[in-house]
């Protein structure tokens, strides 16, 4: 992987705006600026002090391109680690393409996706999995996911993982030490501590590797499939939940034959709802296509709303008991919320008895009554409060890492357990080693970097 020479690119945004910003890094960065830079004060930025900020013009054959302000980061203490230069420019793009060109004519380079934050990880300024959090932080959308990328760019898990891995590399190098010594008979590492640090690895991985169930849909956005028959009114409370017409509302049974998303962020957490097509024996060849449809839906939803048509319902309770026996059947780990919809047309409804035992709750989506209890409902199940005692696993390169090492833990517990000899024990400490490894960047490969940094942005 090469990551000689000085690279440059934007790092605002594309387009026009009041500023832009162009960031270079790289030994030739201050130089190549001062190449085409001319400070009010007339001094050069490499007699300046790091981290100060420079106001002049820059110039290029006699013709001023812009007034700008640069900044100048010298190393180590800079986002990569090396001389960095931030050029803040007026924003249009035409002015942002001059200085940019000006700068490559001199010998700077054109940045790959997410160079400057591959150099800061190379350059030991973060670990991979606080260089990723990066990419996370820039693609976050709402209050839960930014939270989540803060929390691991400042650490995260990253730090016990390491902290983990260093003890159980002692472990590791003890147990190869009594290799050399066969002969002898002697034994350097306490079995006993190591089956005590093996639960405490443990018991750390099984916690991360169920967060991620919750973490990854939050990143993502939770999706919600609203099922029910059709009329139930699962078209309208979409629209009610959205604040728009989204989707089609009619009298017509089967008017919905196809899903419809759509986005909405509560609590700070994205919900991504999805509208159905009424569940019905039918015979009508596309609205039996919308019902598989909706069948896979459930499948992939972390939560679904089953609409009943409370007046319906009050004519006959056995079709939603058997419904709800069938779904539990189907799906025995699936988050599910019994949604009684026409509340307007029977204020003194009460939730029967049988139903007690699934979370529910009445509402009118047609007159917007209780949409809010509807809504503090879901967002409870997926509150995201994480402190320091608490991570959450976000991103599924740490979910394999995490698995493929938490394999390799109980293979070596049950070594232990065995007496196996050390040769063979030292093969799995190895592989779990490499396995956590993984996670924080003390083992990589460019192959694993570039599928990574590729993800990024240009310019960061």
């Amino acid at each position: 992987m090469i990551t000689e020479g000085t690279i440059i690119a934007l790092s605002t945004a594309c387009g026009a705006g009041a500023i832009a910003v162009i960031r270079l890094s790289g030994s030739e960065a201050i130089g190549l600026t001062d190449s085409v830079f001319k400070a009010r004060s007339e001094k050069l930025l490499m007699n300046q002090k790091s981290h100060s900020i420079h106001l002049g013009d820059i110039i290029h054959q006699n013709t001023v391109i812009d007034e700008v302000l640069v900044s100048v980061f010298k190393n180590p203490h800079s986002y990569t680690g090396e001389d960095v230069i931030e050029i803040s420019c007026h924003g249009s793009p035409y002015i942002q393409q001059q200085i940019i060109k000006i700068l490559i004519e001199k010998g700077a380079q054109t940045a790959k996706p997410g160079e400057f934050t591959l150099r800061a990880f190379l350059n030991g300024k973060m670990d991979l999995s606080k260089a990723e959090a990066v990419a996370d932080l820039i693609a976050s959308e709402n209050e839960a996911s930014h939270q989540l990328a803060i929390q691991q760019m400042r650490g995260g898990f990253s730090s016990e993982i390491k902290n983990l891995r260093q003890e159980l590399l002692n472990f590791a190098s003890l147990i190869e030490l009594e290799l050399d010594f066969a002969e002898e008979d002697v034994a350097f590492a306490d079995r006993k501590q190591l089956e005590s640090l093996l639960l405490k690895i443990q018991t750390v991985l099984k916690n991360l590797l169920d967060s991620f169930a919750l973490g990854n849909v939050i990143k993502k956005g939770v999706p919600i499939a609203i099922v029910g028959p059709p009329n139930v009114g699962k078209s309208t409370l979409l629209n009610c939940l959205l604040n728009e017409d989204k989707a089609i509302v009619s009298d017509i049974a089967g008017t919905t034959r196809d899903s419809i998303e759509d986005e909405i962020t509560l609590e700070g957490v994205c919900f991504r709802f999805i509208d159905t097509a009424g569940i019905r024996e039918t015979e009508n060849t596309i609205e039996k296509i919308g019902i598989k449809k909706t069948r896979e839906k459930i499948e992939l939803a972390s939560f679904v709303f089953h609409l009943v048509d409370l007046t319906e319902f009050l004519k006959n309770q056995n079709p939603l008991t058997t419904e709800l026996r069938a779904f539990k059947s189907q799906y025995p780990n699936k988050k599910l919320l019994v949604v009684f919809n026409k509340k307007d047309q029977n204020h003194m409804f009460k939730i029967p008895e049988q139903i007690q035992g699934y979370q529910s709750v009445s509402i009118s989506a047609k007159m917007n009554s209780n949409i809010d209890v509807l809504i503090e409902l879901l967002t409870d199940h997926f509150k995201l409060n994480p402190t320091q005692d608490q991570s959450i696993v976000t991103n599924s390169r740490h979910y394999g890492s995490l698995y493929a090492a938490q394999k390799e833990v109980i293979a070596i517990q049950n070594g232990l357990s065995n007496g196996l000899s050390g040769d063979l024990l030292s093969i799995d400490l190895r592989q779990a080693l490499f396995h956590l490894g993984e996670i924080t960047g003390e083992v990589t490969n460019d192959e694993l970097l570039g599928n990574i940094f590729k993800n990024f942005c240009i310019g960061k």
